[in-house]
């Protein structure tokens, strides 16, 4: 912001957001380099297995199907009971949720708290989206969803970064309980957190006129656990359901993920038998419906990284666990830059005829052309550490950047009285992605041997989401009407 400007409250308010997302990603992120750890000490619940990585691929994508399920209800519910509210409850779930993982005893325990994480961090996404979009002057959208999105990229890079650490200063003191450590600080942090969101989140005065019934403003936390607990409890039964029938009936772990990620239709046709005007709207707009799609690819290439970097790295370059971090963190470290960078970009290029179309568009087709060159590179042998983390921090710049683009062209198409919902349905589809890209690449690189094969995957989806980007028409859209 300029200094002719000065502060103002919608800063705070993206602040907030990216402290909110900042701890979000630290507890989910934490999974990857944890697991990865116990696979390469045999401890716990990975100790003696043939198909390491494929458990704990399936972990993440159990998680990610908690995730998946509440994205929708988190969006209803934001516009029912207020933003805020979800966005507050979310925060203090989900660091209850990552101290009570470190206390699991075994791998059922441990999925069913990681699941806990994942609905509860569900309802997040779509009330910030639209509470940044109330919040902040039409102009400064953009910008505003990328500078709270930063969030995203200091938490991948801390957990990346600071788990590993974490992990080699608790060894000597807990042995083979030193996985735990990590789990009860990252959760610590988050309910510190919450405190603050909570404080400073809300608004400090309202202009003559204000709406108070409006989901940007009102604030209803009581009456918003009841539901959000339940809808929970469906889902968390839902899921486990499937994982606890489908291992008795010896079904793979890929077959697992495929029936969590059916989940994601049965869900959307169930929302919208109960709630058709609202779905509607947002469920048959071609253009938008274009844009849940891309997601997809977007998400399976977001946490491809963010599940599995330590040990591509360490994989290819033989590298101990904490130098392995510190080259994958420079992908998650892009982020810091190509967030607000993303949004500034997309303000610009809101007013000219497709201009964010064409902007993502060019995003993901570089990013798609350095994943497939990242491939190629480690498949011909080669792991130099400075090289490796130059094409991962370059392709990370690109890829991050493309998130406030598509998240400010979606809130262009959609209707202003359903920003939540369809924010909401956007992540309900885009964590199909999620679902299958840690346990695919994880059953893939077990069967395969090396990383090789799920890289060339991962930029072979990145292709599609470019071509489906293309498909997608918004012609001289003006940005949506906010409260600011």
């Amino acid at each position: 912001m300029s200094r002719k400007e000065g502060w103002k409250h919608y800063h705070t308010i993206w602040g907030m957001l990216f402290l909110g997302w900042f701890v979000s990603y630290i507890d989910r992120t934490a999974t990857g380099p944890i697991i990865s750890y116990m696979i390469e000490h045999e401890v716990a619940f990975f100790a003696d297995v043939s198909n390491p990585h494929a458990i704990g691929g399936l972990v993440g994508s159990l998680f990610f199907a908690g995730f998946m399920l509440t994205q929708s209800p988190g969006g209803f519910l934001g516009d029912r009971f207020g933003y805020r509210a979800i966005i507050v409850l979310s925060i203090f779930w989900a660091g209850v949720a990552t101290i009570l993982t470190g206390i699991a005893g075994g791998l059922l325990t441990f999925i069913i708290f990681r699941v806990l994480l994942g609905l509860g961090e569900g309802v997040f996404y779509s009330n910030d989206r639209s509470y940044i979009a109330y919040h902040s002057p039409p102009e400064k959208v953009g910008l505003g969803m990328g500078i709270a999105l930063i969030g995203v990229s200091m938490g991948l890079t801390v957990a990346t970064l600071g788990v590993p650490l974490l992990l080699g200063w608790a060894e000597p003191y807990f042995g083979k309980d030193a996985w735990r450590i990590p789990f009860f600080v990252l959760g610590g942090i988050t309910i510190i957190s919450g405190v603050l969101i909570a404080r400073f989140l809300k608004p400090k005065q309202w202009a003559p006129g204000t709406d108070h019934s409006s989901p940007g403003v009102k604030a209803e936390y009581r009456k918003a656990l009841p539901p959000l607990f339940g809808y929970c409890a469906v889902f968390l039964a839902i899921v486990l359901g499937i994982y606890v029938v489908a291992t008795r009936f010896g079904v793979s772990d890929i077959g697992i993920a495929l029936m969590l990620t059916a989940l994601c239709p049965v869900l959307i046709i169930f929302l919208y038998r109960r709630k058709k005007e609202e779905i509607e709207p947002i469920l048959k707009n071609r253009n938008l419906f274009l844009i849940y799609l891309v997601f997809i690819p977007i998400m399976w290439h977001l946490w491809f990284y963010g599940f599995w970097a330590v040990s591509i790295v360490q994989d290819f370059g033989g590298s101990a666990l904490v130098t392995a971090a510190l080259v994958a963190s420079f992908n998650g470290l892009a982020g810091v830059i190509g967030f607000p960078l993303g949004g500034m970009i997309s303000d610009r290029a809101a007013v000219k005829p497709n201009g964010r179309r064409n902007v993502l568009a060019t995003q993901l087709a570089i990013v798609t052309a350095l994943t497939f060159v990242f491939a190629g590179y480690v498949m011909a042998g080669f792991h130099h550490p400075v090289v490796l983390s130059v094409l991962l921090f370059v392709s990370g710049l690109f890829f991050f950047s493309s998130h406030p683009v598509a998240h400010a062209l979606a809130n262009d198409l959609a209707p202003a009285e359903q920003r939540g919902s369809m924010f909401g349905m956007l992540n309900l589809i885009a964590e199909i992605g999620a679902i299958l890209s840690p346990v695919v690449s994880g059953v893939i690189r077990d069967a395969s041997g090396n990383w090789g094969v799920p890289l060339l995957l991962d930029a072979g989806l990145m292709g599609a989401a470019f071509f489906l980007v293309i498909a997608v028409s918004a012609k001289a859209l003006k940005p949506a009407a906010t409260a600011a």
